[in-house]
C-alpha cells in the first residue's frame, strides 16, 4: 500500500505545473492519512536525491514540486531559445524591502528607498511576485503590500521564514551588485523540462485581517498615493 501511495503521489507531482500542498493530495486521496502522505513524500525526496537525476523533489512555496537542478538550466534555455527574466536593481531592492518588512505600506517603502516606487510596484504585481493584502485603517486607506506565493517559488523558499537572516548577508552589502537572483541558474530550478518565465497573471490576494479591508485592483499603485 505504501508503494502504491508513493507512485500515486509521484504521478500527481509530474502532472502538476505548480507546487502541491498536503491538502491537494488529500483532495485526490481522501482515504489516505496525512501522516502516510508525508512519509511517502519524504521517501520520494530521498529516492530522487540518491538517484542523482537531473531533477529533485523539493518542498517549496508551501508544497512539493519537481525542480530541475540548476546546472542544467543553460541547456533548457537553449532548447527553448529563451533568455532569463531579470529584475532591475531598483526592483530587487523594493522586493527585498517588502519581503523583510511585510506587511508594508507604499510610503514606508518610499521612505526607505528615497524615491517613488509606483512603477516598480506595478511591475512586481504584474509578475506575481507581490500581492495587495488589503488597506490600512488610516486616512486615505493606503494599500498594504506583501510577497505572493510566486515569490517563494521563484526564490526556492519553503516559506517566508526561510529567507536568509539579515546578519547572514550583511557581509555582502559592500560587494558590487549583480542582478543574479533571477539569472540563468535560478531560472532553471523548475519542473523537469521547463524554465522559469514570469506569467501574465493577476497577483494573489489574501483575506483581510484586523488592519485590512476590501482588496482593490492591482492597477491602483500608479493611480493612488498613500498619505
Amino acid at each position: 500500500m505504501a508503494k502504491s501511495l508513493k507512485l500515486i503521489l509521484e504521478a500527481l507531482l509530474f502532472s502538476s505545473d505548480k507546487p502541491l500542498a498536503i491538502k491537494d493530495f488529500r483532495n485526490c486521496l481522501p482515504e489516505a492519512d496525512t501522516s502516510d502522505i508525508k512519509n511517502a513524500l519524504k521517501v520520494l525526496e530521498h529516492d530522487y536525491e540518491v538517484m542523482d537525476r537531473s531533477y529533485i523533489l523539493k518542498e517549496v512555496a508551501g508544497g512539493y514540486q519537481f525542480r530541475t537542478r540548476s546546472e542544467y538550466g543553460s541547456y533548457i534555455l537553449k532548447m527553448l531559445q529563451s533568455t532569463p527574466n531579470r529584475l532591475s536593481r531598483a526592483a530587487m531592492e523594493t522586493l527585498a524591502i517588502i519581503a523583510y518588512k511585510q506587511p508594508i505600506l507604499r510610503h514606508e517603502i518610499e521612505r526607505l528607498r528615497g524615491v517613488d516606487v509606483g512603477g516598480i510596484l506595478r511591475t512586481l504585481l504584474e509578475k506575481g511576485l507581490i500581492r495587495i493584502m488589503g488597506r490600512k485603517n488610516l486616512p486615505g486607506r493606503p494599500l498594504i503590500y506583501g510577497t505572493a506565493k510566486r515569490f517563494l517559488e521563484v526564490f526556492d523558499l519553503r516559506d517566508i521564514s526561510s529567507l536568509p537572516k539579515l546578519k547572514e548577508i550583511k557581509d555582502f552589502g559592500s560587494e558590487e551588485y549583480e542582478p543574479s537572483p533571477l539569472d540563468e541558474d535560478a531560472v532553471s530550478d523548475q519542473r523537469p523540462g521547463g524554465v522559469f518565465d514570469f506569467p501574465e497573471i493577476p497577483p494573489e490576494t489574501a483575506d483581510s485581517g484586523p488592519d485590512t479591508a476590501e482588496t482593490p485592483s492591482h492597477n491602483e499603485p500608479d493611480e493612488e498615493r498613500e498619505s
